[in-house]
């Protein structure tokens, strides 16, 4: 069976040519779109939606940074045991205590400035580490990959909060 790039004939890397990916993912849809098979068979029909599924599910996770390394790891044979694998680096866990605390003095407060601030701290955070996913990925460094994208993991939960945060004070 395709891979996701092979699906849309596109090069398995990190990196993916947005426009590209959008033009192959309608290219596709085109071909197995429901609407095109209404006087196909059951079984034709059944085909179709289940391309049109795989498809949506293929575009989904490559438009998405955090799903497509995630993708990739396994890809190349790594599990990223989100379930079961929670270590992280000691510095990676004091910076999430002290943006929780942050969080906190932040939501007591009903401070914007500082949810804005914090909120510009993950951006950069999360920036910075797809920039390593995507130079281990390079690398074939798939095992240091999946710690990244779990660390990235990380830090998108904690950008809800902070959304959330923003959120019960504007409310």
């Amino acid at each position: 069976m395709q891979n996701h790039f092979e699906l849309f004939n596109l090069p398995q890397q990190f990196a993916v040519d947005a426009g590209a990916l959008d033009s192959a993912y309608r290219d596709v849809q085109s071909r197995v779109h429901p609407d095109k098979f209404v006087n196909a068979t059951d079984a034709e029909k059944r085909v179709a939606m289940q391309w049109a599924t795989r498809a949506n599910e293929a575009y989904q996770t490559l438009k998405n940074p955090q799903k497509r390394a995630q993708y990739m790891c396994e890809l190349h044979g790594v599990d990223l045991q989100t379930e079961s694998n929670t270590s992280m680096p000691m510095a990676f866990l004091m910076q999430q205590m002290e943006w929780r605390e942050e969080l906190g003095d932040a939501r007591a407060g009903k401070d914007s400035d500082a949810l804005e601030a914090l909120d510009k701290q993950l951006r950069n955070a999360r920036k910075e580490q797809l920039a390593e996913i995507e130079q281990q990925i390079a690398a074939d460094d798939f095992a240091q990959a999946a710690q990244g994208v779990r660390a990235l993991m990380f830090l998108e939960k904690f950008g809800e909060e902070v959304r959330f945060a923003f959120e019960a004070i504007e409310a």
